[in-house]
């Protein structure tokens, strides 16, 4: 039997050593030094295909896209604005077509899970804690 949804875990819940296979396993990626820029969306898009795309230049995954998949996500978000600007419910073959298309520009955690690449946003430094503490602080101090 196969597994179901996400592939293997984040290496972050995954407790104990890493054996050697383990290790070998995972890849070294050089981010090229120039990003490719990302080109703007349609203002004439449906809302939900604008968003979606504006979403994609947003997240970690966009450092390592070339001009051809940017190319794919415009072709996607088209195709998106098309039948959503038709107000027709999305057939279930165009649902999975354009959810195919989505996980191949590694739109979602497990489309990136089963490459087995893992975003993680910088931590915040403790200056950037430090209004978190002193409002937790006061807020103790006023209930007693």
């Amino acid at each position: 039997m196969g597994q179901r949804g996400p592939v293997g875990k984040r290496t972050d819940e995954i407790m104990g050593h890493k054996t050697k296979a383990e290790l070998a396993e995972r890849e070294q990626v050089a981010v090229p030094a120039e990003q490719v820029p990302v080109p703007d969306a349609d203002p004439t898009w449906h809302p939900i295909a604008r968003e979606w795309f504006e979403s994609l230049g947003e997240s970690g995954q966009s450092q390592f896209f070339e001009p051809s998949d940017w190319a794919t996500a415009r072709y996607v978000a088209e195709a998106m604005h098309q039948h959503l600007q038709r107000g027709a419910s999305m057939g279930a073959q165009m649902f999975a077509a354009v959810m195919s298309a989505a996980s191949e520009l590694l739109s979602t955690e497990g489309s990136r899970r089963r490459l087995r690449l893992e975003l993680q946003r910088a931590q915040p430094t403790q200056q950037d804690n430090a209004g978190v503490t002193a409002i937790n602080e006061y807020k103790r101090r006023i209930t007693g």
